[in-house]
């Protein structure tokens, strides 16, 4: 199935083909790279970290009796935490690339009650998004939504409204009682998208993992309720 949606141009909102999954794969590790700078910053601005490399600096300083080797000291630092940082972060793409990502077809199979779709422009695709049940639940269950991914020179065109509003239509088809999802606190925009689909936020709750609490790293989970009838 697919349509023209969209303005200036449109773009064509239809259901994964195998075709896609090279496309599909690339576009979610593009996205995805796009909150490594940030990342950086908000971890690198956490009080504790801040303590420990003005700390640093200054015992340097009281030792060395210069700024010299502190400054070169502290420059080192940021370098490895930066290095470091990035390659966590490059590390979960990469798991997400090895998880449902690796088969989408199997994984959003129509027998598991689940659906993928892309949205294409000039023969590319630039958006991309999936549903499937919440672990646990059935297809008349609870619909999560993953990998909501639009390319960015693609944003603010309306390819994300519309595949999101494909999913709560799916979901209204399955007979479902909810759509939910997860983001993190680095997708600001993702936020503002969720809101205006009519999307509720629970309280932010810290990612369940050591790393996660000492980073305040925090994730939010959004459900839309779907009415019987809907």
């Amino acid at each position: 199935m697919a349509w023209e949606v969209g303005e200036a141009g449109g773009f064509l909102l239809r259901e994964f083909q195998p075709g896609d999954a090279d496309a599909v794969r690339e576009l979610f590790a593009a996205g995805m790279s796009e909150y490594g700078p940030a990342l950086r910053t908000h971890v690198l601005q956490q009080p504790w970290v801040m303590l420990t490399l003005t700390g640093t600096f200054l015992l340097l300083v009281a030792s060395a009796h210069s700024l010299l080797l502190p400054a070169l000291v502290l420059a080192l630092l940021l370098a490895a935490a930066h290095l470091v940082l990035g390659q966590v972060w490059a590390l979960y793409i990469q798991r997400c690339l090895s998880d449902d990502l690796k088969d989408i077809g199997d994984a959003y199979a129509p027998h598991r009650g689940a659906r993928f779709w892309v949205a294409e422009a000039g023969g590319e695709v630039v958006g991309m998004v999936g549903a499937r049940p919440v672990e646990g639940h059935g297809p008349s269950g609870v619909l999560v939504l993953k990998r909501m991914v639009v390319r960015r020179d693609h944003r603010g065109r309306g390819v994300g409204k519309a595949l999101g509003r494909a999913v709560l239509a799916f979901a209204c088809e399955q007979g479902c009682r909810a759509v939910v999802l997860i983001t993190h606190r680095l997708q600001r925009e993702a936020r503002s998208l969720y809101l205006s689909l009519g999307f509720l936020p629970e309280p932010p709750q810290p990612l369940p993992t050591f790393y996660g609490r000492l980073a305040d790293f925090t994730l939010t989970r959004y459900r839309y309720d779907l009415a019987p009838g809907d």
